[in-house]
């Protein structure tokens, strides 16, 4: 699970930390590690159940299913998926949880563009979106996060080349109707590697937006 993003321990508003990590880690030892202020690794297979989960969309035990604190449904992590961890203190960027959950996902649609994706957000559906190669609207990136005392934890998962097959054991983020993609069902050959140097292209500006035009005065937590 990698990068990760932070400057809750530096305490510098205009440079962060930014730590890519490899190698796969469990999942509670990638929580403990978070919510410790450490940035995290790659994570084994498995589902987790975001704040909002309905077990009926729990659909298959194949792999170990964990409660999170985050917003959100059910979603699926493993090899070939991309997920970062964004640590910040909002205090210090802007009380305002919506406009953070928006600035991510226009973060993460920035670095795809890099890649030749088209990517966009979609109305009442929080996360990152596309068309596939049946033209059908599809996610192929979720956000989830928690905000504690105004500083965040989780992030965004984007799907590089995971076996899309594993996603099928939950209903992705409560929505049946749309499928998931990424970049390999694309067509895209770009690695780990190539997105996390687009997203590292596209911080600075990430950052920037923070607490600035989006502003929406909600307070909340944002949602897959």
């Amino acid at each position: 699970m990698a990068p990760g993003l932070s400057d809750v321990e530096t305490g510098a508003i205009a440079a962060p930390e930014w730590r890519v990590s490899s190698g796969l880690t469990p999942y509670p030892e990638a929580l403990a590690e978070m919510e410790a202020r450490n940035l995290l690794r790659d994570i084994e297979l498995f589902y987790t159940a975001g704040t909002s989960a309905d077990p009926a969309e729990l659909l298959s035990r194949q792999f170990p299913v964990f409660d999170t604190g985050r917003g959100g449904r059910y979603t699926y992590h493993g090899p070939g998926q991309r997920v970062g961890y964004v640590l910040l203190d909002l205090r210090r960027r802007g009380k305002d949880v919506r406009c953070f959950v928006h600035a991510v996902e226009g973060w993460v649609i920035a670095a795809l563009a890099d890649l030749g994706v088209s990517a966009r957000r979609a109305e009442g559906r929080v996360g990152i979106w596309t068309d596939n190669r049946l033209g059908q609207e599809a996610k192929i990136g979720a956000i989830g996060v928690r905000v504690r005392r105004w500083v965040t934890m989780h992030g965004f998962a984007v799907n590089v080349n995971p076996d899309l097959a594993h996603f099928g054991g939950i209903v992705p983020c409560g929505i049946a109707e749309y499928p998931v993609t990424s970049l390999a069902d694309l067509g895209v050959d770009a690695s780990m590697a190539d997105l996390d140097a687009a997203l590292a292209r596209h911080t600075e500006a990430f950052l920037a937006g923070l607490g600035g035009a989006c502003q929406s005065g909600a307070e909340g937590k944002g949602r897959e």
